[in-house]
């Protein structure tokens, strides 16, 4: 739009004398409510050479695709063109004002918000998980917070989050997996210790608990870790306050460690798993939503591990593991494997429209999804 230029005026142009090329130059189409965000230099573009751009906010990330247009674009420097006759006036044969075209843009760039793309990160953390053993060097390749942001496409925001769910924990700057046999093992310790000194699972003391394990020679971090994936703080203090074990946190953690050989009959499971939980604790099979299968064979019931972290979070790849585990689904065992599932845009429904195909055998039927 020429600067104020006014309905019903005409211009002249004309090749302005730096014209051309138009390569060097990309027009971007925003929203309003991401403008503040570009002008003061609040994004970022993200993405290795072999991937598709995203543009990145604090909280966001966008895929930018190139829109062509049908018409020439043109670029004029700016200029104030309120001189300008309207056209048929008495004065129109008057000298009318020119402008010079520098550029012309075939199309602009388009922002789509997406979800975030973090399976990556999980696969770069899971090349080297932290162990018992390690050396004070670990051998493989090591991420801090700038190696993630340049590698994953998503936010700021969007990456803690991902590495929150990962159970994730910064040691000596590095972001780090620890692997699930060394958690195990410091999990049993502290229920091991909370059972000698009369500690509640829901009122841990920080201070007591730290300084126990680390006096059985676990790292300070690591403790601090362990009561962070199983429990939250209920309680602030100067002394660091008092935490609580999440009963499902802990239950998901041995039946975990139970099925990671493979599946189990359903009595040799419950038996195995209620042996493991502490006495304060009630466990419920409901627990396990998202984390377990079971399957008919004749008149047995079978167990086997399937955890909704373990899978994809483009819905294409979810839906297609899924179907390649079980070729039918009914609603309340698909259920919490999509919940998670985040797409822009697109509700559940939708996915399932997607995705799926709907059948219900009879009116009183639960349905039953199978591969579209």
């Amino acid at each position: 739009m020429l600067l104020n230029l006014q309905p019903t005026s005409s211009v002249s142009i004309q090749y302005h004398p730096f014209f051309g090329p138009h390569d060097d130059l990309v027009l971007l189409e925003l929203d309003e409510k991401l403008l503040s965000d570009v002008l003061y230099q609040r994004v970022t573009l993200r993405g290795q050479p072999d991937e598709d751009a995203v543009l990145c906010t604090k909280s966001k990330t966008y895929s930018v695709k190139f829109v062509g247009t049908s018409n020439s674009v043109f670029l004029i420097p700016p200029a104030d063109y309120s001189t300008s006759h309207e056209s048929g006036g008495e004065n129109y044969n008057q000298q009318v004002p020119t402008a010079s075209v520098i550029k012309v843009a075939p199309g602009n760039m388009e922002l789509v918000e997406v979800a975030p793309r973090l399976d990556k990160l999980k696969s770069i953390l899971s090349e080297n998980l932290y162990s018992s053993d390690e050396a004070s060097t670990a051998m493989g390749d090591l991420y801090k917070w700038d190696d993630l942001i340049n590698k994953v496409q998503a936010s700021d925001d969007e990456l803690k989050a991902g590495l929150q769910a990962l159970s994730a924990v910064e040691i000596d700057g590095y972001w780090r997996i620890v692997d699930e046999k060394y958690m195990d093992v410091i999990l049993r310790m502290l229920l091991h210790n909370s059972v000698l000194n009369d500690w509640s699972l829901d009122s841990l003391v920080e201070d007591k608990v730290v300084s126990v394990l680390e006096s059985d020679g676990f790292p300070r971090k690591l403790v601090y870790h362990c009561l962070n994936v199983y429990g939250s703080r209920v309680e602030e203090a100067m002394d660091g306050g008092v935490w609580r074990l999440d009963a499902r946190r802990v239950c998901v953690h041995f039946a975990r460690g139970i099925l990671r050989e493979g599946k189990r009959k359903m009595e040799s499971f419950m038996e195995e798993w209620l042996r493991m939980i502490p006495e304060e604790i009630q466990p419920s099979f409901d627990m396990l939503e998202g984390e377990v299968l079971t399957e008919k064979l004749g008149v047995e019931t079978w167990v086997r591990a399937l955890s909704v972290s373990s899978l994809p979070t483009t819905p294409a790849d979810r839906f297609s593991i899924l179907f390649k585990e079980r070729a039918k689904w009914e609603w309340k065992d698909l259920e919490p494997y999509i919940r998670d599932l985040n797409v822009p845009g697109l509700s559940s429904e939708a996915l399932l429209l997607k995705y799926t195909r709907r059948s219900q055998p009879s009116i009183d039927a639960e349905p039953v999804f199978s591969a579209r």
